[in-house]
């Protein structure tokens, strides 16, 4: 056998060795892919809050004789609390939406008000809507009747988006929980990412890595995500201390509306109106209308205080991750969209940034 003849057979099994491994990992990859996947989301939601807390429970740590455990432990007790307002203040919400709406069907009372003259003036679809209102106004057993799988569809969709609600909120409540857990490890996590970073990109580059890295996820989460949740609050304890209906599903839409970068007035505004019509003019009244102002605009207050730390994140990053984790994962992945998007956005153009120097804008052989 020749010379050439013996390496092209060793060259020829050292390639089927490579293949077969590589096809093993890949095999081992998919298999742990799959069963990972239900927690994927959970665990990055965990991750997310656990580096954006980590620097309370350093703080608290420190204070507590160094027992990370301990500040872990009283970090998720502390959120866990904080949870319940919004909680409460959905459910009752809900609950007496329903009950409202079960009285006024017991009662045979309720009735559709006849069409304004104006709304068959409106463009397009103005006279197709004051046909449709007016035929509910004359006959509206008979309207019930006529739409009725149109109306289970939307009844049905809108009891699956309430579930999502739900389960998003018991979700963040696992998440907290995970989260309490890994930052109760936090120097091991830390020490971790780092050698993982160094791994992938060289341990030069492995430390600035994880740096942005960590500095993107508090930066959107705590300039973005927590003055929604802080405004929410604000709002929420407003409007049911004045009694507001829905006033659990209203601070919700403040959360989007916040998440969104969409100023939380287009929701006190009406509720304001709505409180002057119904109960008039007094003290009360005008004081919560001051109230529901000043936490509508809070977040003019509080955007130069935390989004000034850490790296700059162009707001229509964060709306184009917030609308698409709500599509993608629902309620969910409203607050885990913006800050993915965030971090490979810092990381894409950081690779831009870092072409070799004598590389030009045109290119090579540019002159």
């Amino acid at each position: 056998m020749s010379p050439k003849s013996a390496s092209d057979q060793q060259f020829s099994r050292n390639l089927l060795d490579v293949l077969i491994r590589a096809g093993l990992v890949a095999v081992l990859t998919i298999y742990c892919y799959r069963v990972f996947r239900p927690f994927l989301e959970l665990m990055l939601w965990s991750l997310i809050l656990a580096v954006m807390l980590y620097p309370l429970q350093r703080r608290l740590a420190a204070r507590l004789g160094h027992h990370e455990g301990r500040a872990a432990s009283l970090i998720v007790v502390v959120g866990l609390l904080i949870l319940m307002v919004p909680i409460y203040l959905l459910g009752t919400s809900l609950v007496d939406s329903a009950q409202g709406v079960v009285e006024v069907v017991k009662s045979g009372t309720f009735s559709v008000p006849q069409p304004p003259d104006s709304v068959a003036g409106w463009p397009l679809i103005g006279q197709p809507v004051h046909d449709l209102w007016q035929q509910a106004a004359s006959d509206l057993s008979g309207s019930i009747q006529r739409f009725r799988p149109q109306i289970r569809e939307l009844l049905l969709g809108l009891l699956a988006r309430i579930a999502g609600i739900g389960t998003g909120l018991l979700l963040f409540i696992a998440a907290l929980i995970i989260a309490g857990i890994i930052m109760a490890f936090g120097d091991l996590g830390h020490r971790s990412a780092h050698r993982i970073a160094a791994r992938i990109v060289g341990p030069d580059r492995g430390e600035p890595l994880v740096e942005l890295c960590t500095a993107t996820i508090r930066t959107v989460a705590q300039g973005v995500l927590g003055i929604a949740f802080i405004q929410m609050l604000l709002v929420g304890v407003g409007f049911v201390l004045m009694g507001v209906p829905g006033a659990g599903l209203l601070a919700l839409a403040v959360l989007l509306l916040g998440i969104i970068q969409v100023p939380a007035t287009l929701i006190t505004v009406p509720v304001i109106v709505y409180v002057f019509s119904s109960e008039g003019a007094s003290l009360t009244t005008i004081a919560f209308a001051v109230y529901s102002i000043l936490a509508g605009l809070v977040d003019n207050l509080l955007k130069p205080l935390l989004l000034g730390r850490g790296v700059d994140v162009p707001m229509p990053v964060v709306l184009i991750g917030a609308l698409g984790g709500m599509v993608a994962s629902g309620i969910l992945g409203l607050f885990i969209g913006p800050i993915i998007l965030a971090v490979g956005y810092r990381l894409f153009w950081q690779w831009v940034d870092s072409q070799p120097a004598e590389v030009g804008v045109g290119g090579p052989g540019a002159p």
